[in-house]
């Protein structure tokens, strides 16, 4: 499909700089037979007694480093580990940097620019002699998206705002972002309406930041990330579905591991490894019966697979109703419960 097929058109002002308090107070539209607007507090009376939230447990890492390369200042935001020293990074201007640059990010932490990539990233080599973990702690900041302005340094609320409940293991370089509306109230009002829990494991990565370039969705390549899904996750998800209950996807990175991780069959196996699996519209879904997630960027991969879940005329429509009703969007705003079928 051409990938201006997925385009709208977004008023700047209903990007969500800072999410809404609490969480579970956000807006919620409910995409089914009709459109319903509602609250994402509102999940245990939407959804059934017997069906099973599937929720990504990945944790993001403080990830973006500011420094110098000289006189000119350098912003960083790692999203690989090639080895244990050594990491691929995007760098503003990273034209301008050559391989054997060094990158002061503070006294006793820099880098050398080891290799330059196709996509515009570099690979950067930390000193064998620096504390990686340490060193993300003191000098990182949370690794928000371009949409979301920050003053050079972060906002200190973004170390808790920019994190899921469920975070659990380190490795994104964006958060889940559906995760980010449960709190715990919400979560033991699902668990006493008989709605159940599930965890899989997604590390966001590069894909998240990078555009669709092409004109065509053949021609776009997913990133791979890592995922993982516990044995005895998919062994609760398999039994669930068979008791008549439904997997309900806590965002696009649950949807796509749950997907990736499921036959033909529609029984949900274990799975560890990397995941590129690119969710268009034409797909056939095999795990996922109901998604929640969030409002995405026009012509993003994220909005192809939302697409492919409800259909392009139905979520434009949802969107043009978001936005009418001043929904906030993206990775702090609000979020939709997609349907497939009239509930």
């Amino acid at each position: 499909m051409r990938v201006d097929a997925f385009d709208f058109p977004l008023p700047r002002g209903l990007i969500a700089a800072h999410p809404i308090e609490p969480r579970d107070a956000a807006r919620l539209l409910v995409v089914g037979s009709e459109l319903a607007d509602r609250y994402v507090r509102d999940l245990p009376t939407l959804l059934r007694p017997g069906d099973l939230m599937v929720v990504n447990d990945t944790r993001v890492m403080p990830a973006r480093f500011y420094g110098r390369r000289g006189r000119a200042a350098i912003e960083a935001t790692l999203h690989e580990r090639e080895d244990r020293k050594r990491w691929r990074a995007f760098v503003k201007n990273a034209r301008r940097l050559k391989i054997g640059d060094r990158i002061e990010f503070a006294a006793d932490f820099s880098a050398v620019v080891a290799a330059r990539h196709p996509d515009g990233d570099v690979s950067l080599v930390f000193d064998p002699s620096v504390d990686l973990d340490e060193a993300f702690r003191r000098y990182g900041t949370m690794p928000l998206p371009p949409y979301i302005k920050r003053p050079r340094g972060g906002d200190p609320r973004d170390y808790t705002d920019y994190q899921t409940i469920f975070a659990a293991y380190l490795g994104s370089v964006a958060a889940p972002t559906a995760g980010l509306h449960f709190t715990r109230s919400l979560l033991d009002a699902l668990d006493r309406a008989g709605i159940g829990l599930a965890t899989v494991t997604l590390h966001v990565g590069a894909g998240t930041f990078l555009p669709v370039k092409v004109a065509d969705t053949t021609d776009h390549v997913m990133h791979g990330e890592c995922a993982r899904i516990r044995a005895e996750e998919a062994a609760r998800m398999n039994a669930a579905r068979a008791a008549g209950g439904r997997i309900v996807a806590v965002g696009t990175t649950s949807a796509r591991v749950l997907e990736s991780a499921t036959g033909s069959d529609g029984v949900v196996r274990p799975y560890a490894g990397k995941t590129d699996l690119f969710i268009t519209p034409g797909y056939r879904f095999r795990a996922v019966d109901v998604l929640l997630t969030n409002f995405h960027l026009p012509r993003s991969t994220l909005f192809m697979l939302v697409s492919a879940f409800a259909g392009l005329d139905r979520m434009k429509r949802a969107y043009a109703h978001a936005i009418e009703r001043e929904y906030r969007f993206f990775s702090y705003g609000d979020a939709c419960l997609l349907l497939p079928e009239a509930p």
